[in-house]
């Protein structure tokens, strides 16, 4: 889950803080919304965003937006991000720079963990090819691999925000 730098008693505070926020992307995915919805609702609503909205909003990423291009999870992690360090003022040249820092530093834990953030790569299959949806729906991928990707990017963002606050 990641380095803990407080005391014993907090750490273990925080090990469970972690636990209850990917349990419920999970249950989220669990449920039948898909990777995207999952990971950003989880966070959206810490930031005052109806559990309705943040489930419409991120409705469209599923599958790498339906062509196996970047991951759900992914996108659901950086606009979960966004609602952190994302920046309101074009002009804002240091929110800017947190903002893109942010993004990259997520980026590259995911890849550390799983190799790529391209769907069709962690699937294997390219779920815009015809008839690879079919065969991604066969093999039970939906629910052997993307389990693992939600609960991944929902501890990493988990652990960038834990972090934000030492």
């Amino acid at each position: 889950m990641g380095e803990i730098v407080m005391s014993e008693k907090e750490g273990w505070e925080l090990e469970k803080e972690q636990t209850a926020k990917v349990k419920k992307a999970e249950e989220y995915f669990e449920n039948g919304f898909c990777c995207a919805q999952a990971v950003f609702t989880t966070f959206a609503t810490d930031y005052g965003i109806p559990e309705e909205m943040a489930l419409r909003i991120t409705t469209q990423f599923s599958g790498g937006a339906r062509k196996g291009e970047m991951c759900g999870s992914v996108v659901g992690a950086l606009m979960a991000l966004g609602l952190k360090y994302g920046f309101s003022d074009g002009t804002a040249q240091g929110e800017r720079e947190m903002a893109h820092k942010k993004s990259v530093e997520f980026m590259d834990r995911f890849i550390e963990k799983k190799g790529t953030v391209v769907c069709k790569e962690l699937l294997g299959y390219d779920i815009s090819r015809p008839g690879e949806l079919e065969r991604i729906r066969a093999l039970g991928l939906f629910q052997s691999v993307c389990p693992s990707m939600v609960r991944c990017a929902a501890e990493i963002v988990e652990q960038m925000l834990k972090e934000a606050e030492v």
